[in-house]
C-alpha cells in the first residue's frame, strides 16, 4: 500500500477510535446519570459509607466487579439488577468514566488506630503471619488494573469487605485474600482500613 494511503488509513482508524471512545463515554455518562449516581454519586464520590467510592478506581477492576455482579460470582441483589442490563463495553466505559474522576482521601478519625494500620499495611504482622498489604496493593494503596485502589476509600467499606472475605461471603476475587484475612484480628482489619482510607 502506498505511503499516502497507509497514512490516511491510520488517521481513519484513529478518528474512528476517538469517535468510539466519545460514544462510550457519552453512554457511560447517561448510565451514571440514570442510576449509578443514586449510590455512588455523579463523580464516584459516593453518597454513603455503605457504598464504595468509585472515583479514581481502576477501570478494569470496576468492569470486572460489574461482570461478577452480573454473573452472580459476587453477591449483591441490588448490583446484580444494575449490572444485568450492561454490556461488557458499557462496563469498561463506566470503569473509564469513574477512573478519570478525582478521589479525595478520608480524614483520620482515630490516629492511634491508623498508626497500627500503617505498620500492618506496610510490614504485616510476623507474629500471626499476616503479610504486608503493600506487597500487593502498593505502598500508597493504589493497586493496579487487577487489584483495587484502596487509598481514599471509606474505612468502614474496606473493613466490611475484609470481614466478608473472612466469612467467605465474598469469593469473586483471588483466594489469597481469604488466606490473609483469616489471620487478621478485627482490630487489625479496622486499623488497616483506618490507615489506608487516609492515603
Amino acid at each position: 500500500m502506498p505511503y499516502g494511503k497507509t497514512f490516511t488509513a491510520s488517521l481513519l482508524v484513529l478518528a474512528l477510535g476517538s469517535a468510539w471512545a466519545q460514544a462510550d463515554q457519552a453512554r457511560a455518562v447517561k448510565i451514571v446519570s440514570g442510576s449509578c449516581f443514586l449510590c455512588h454519586g455523579e463523580n464516584g464520590e459516593s453518597s454513603s459509607e455503605i457504598f464504595p467510592k468509585l472515583a479514581a478506581q481502576h477501570a478494569n477492576y470496576i468492569a470486572k466487579q460489574l461482570a461478577n455482579f452480573k454473573s452472580g460470582q459476587r453477591k449483591s441483589t441490588t448490583m446484580a439488577d444494575m449490572a444485568a442490563r450492561l454490556s461488557p463495553d458499557e462496563m469498561l466505559a463506566l470503569g473509564q468514566y469513574f477512573e478519570s474522576k478525582n478521589s479525595e482521601k478520608e480524614l483520620v478519625k482515630d490516629p492511634d488506630l491508623a498508626s497500627v494500620g500503617r505498620y500492618i499495611f506496610n510490614s504485616g504482622n510476623k507474629f500471626s503471619g499476616v503479610p504486608a498489604c503493600a506487597s500487593c496493593h502498593g505502598k500508597e494503596g493504589l493497586g493496579n488494573a487487577n487489584l483495587p485502589r484502596l487509598a481514599g476509600q471509606y474505612a468502614s467499606y474496606i473493613e466490611t469487605q475484609l470481614k466478608l472475605f473472612n466469612q467467605r461471603e465474598r469469593t469473586n476475587d483471588n483466594a489469597v485474600m481469604h488466606s490473609i484475612v483469616s489471620k487478621m484480628t478485627p482490630l487489625e482489619m479496622a486499623a488497616v482500613a483506618e490507615y489506608i482510607s487516609s492515603k
